[in-house]
């Protein structure tokens, strides 16, 4: 059986991009309702993974919730309350393929805006190369083949209309600004090149 994993910091640290109320309904209600219906729907003494349970599964109710646990549990480890810049390598290859932090913001806030209904913007690396992807619904980038995320943002509007109403492109300005984990993003990208293991749901 999966568990919810607690938050990587206190429901304050994010304030005011995104406040404690907010952490509370989207972790505590929204997050945990994906692991609790996920947990109803497979047998007690399944020892899977959860990146294997989402890799058996078809289309449907097994799928959409444990990719939504995963994406959840993930989208935490993104953030940061006090967010430094990325580390030289991958600095360095965002200067190559956006033209600096501008540049992939610009980026990334242009896919989150313009991705139709709920999803989530992606920070992906292939290897060393870097893109900017957008999924819908429960789909992720842990499910492209090849495809190594690195940062995320949850785009389904529950994750900013308590603090942003429906201002999708004023909470991706401030989100990218105020708090991506660059050091996640920095060990994610050195797992997409071979150098240690990507993130994997908490056992």
């Amino acid at each position: 059986m999966f568990k919810l994993p607690d938050l990587p910091y206190a429901y304050e640290a994010l304030q005011p991009t995104i406040s404690a109320n907010t952490l509370h309904f989207h972790h505590d209600k929204h997050h945990a309702a994906y692991v609790n219906a996920l947990n109803g729907l497979l047998p007690e003494d399944d020892s899977r993974s959860l990146e294997a349970v989402i890799a058996d599964a078809g289309p449907g109710k097994v799928f959409n919730n444990a990719a939504q646990a995963w994406n959840h549990a993930f989208f935490w480890e993104c953030m940061a309350p006090a967010s430094a810049g990325p580390g030289e390598a991958l600095a360095k290859a965002i200067d190559a393929t956006f033209g600096g932090l501008a540049g992939l913001k610009e980026k990334f806030v242009a896919e989150g805006v313009g991705h139709f209904g709920s999803g989530w913007a992606w920070l992906v690396a292939e290897g060393d190369k870097l893109s900017i992807i957008s999924t819908h619904d429960a789909d992720g980038a842990m499910t492209k083949p090849g495809v190594t995320p690195l940062l995320v943002c949850d785009v389904w509007e529950h994750a900013y209309y308590l603090d942003h109403q429906n201002n999708r492109k004023g909470f991706l300005e401030a989100w990218f600004d105020a708090l991506p984990n660059w050091a996640f993003a920095d060990a994610q990208y050195a797992a997409a090149q071979g150098q240690g293991e990507a993130w994997k749901y908490p056992v």
